[in-house]
């Protein structure tokens, strides 16, 4: 009778070796790309938070210049500008008429958006309400979002003004 003596294996093979490396390194994969996706979320949210304390901060100002929106709605219209509104300096409204001060918040106003958003366009509209009805403004911003095919993502908020 012959025996057959058997050695007990010792250790990994190659194979399974190569086998669980390539296993982490999917693994490692997957991660890496849930990282980067986790930042690009991350990014598009913090500049929507941006986006909206800005339209936030003119829709104050707006509210805050009483006798622009009942003499002069126009005045906080971009469009009437044709370029980029001036400053004036205006430390309130005691120093400045009410169209003054409201160039004067929209040069500022544009630029923290100009150092806050990437890529931005800012229009300010003004639609006169009817009798009894108050004007309404509709600040606009739009800007470029950091994603696979750069579209442009614009944020519409509407501010109704009663004088």
């Amino acid at each position: 009778m012959t025996h057959r003596i058997r050695k007990a294996q010792r250790g990994l093979s190659m194979v399974e070796s190569l086998v669980a490396l390539v296993v982490l390194s999917i693994g490692l994969l997957g991660i890496a790309s849930l990282y980067v996706t986790s930042l690009r979320t991350g990014r598009t949210a913090l500049i929507r938070t941006q986006a909206v304390s800005l339209v936030s901060d003119l829709g104050d100002r707006i509210r805050a210049n009483s006798r622009a929106n009942t003499t002069a709605p126009a005045a906080y219209d971009l469009a009437t500008y044709g370029g980029a509104p001036v400053t004036h300096g205006c430390v309130s409204a005691s120093n400045c008429s009410a169209d003054q001060l409201a160039e004067d918040d929209l040069s500022h106003w544009l630029d923290n958006v100009n150092a806050s958003l990437p890529g931005p366009v800012a229009q300010v509209l003004v639609t006169r309400g009817g009798p009894g009805l108050p004007d309404q403004y509709d600040i606009q911003l739009t800007w470029q979002e950091a994603s696979e095919n750069f579209n442009y993502r614009a944020s519409t908020f509407v501010i109704a003004a009663t004088p």
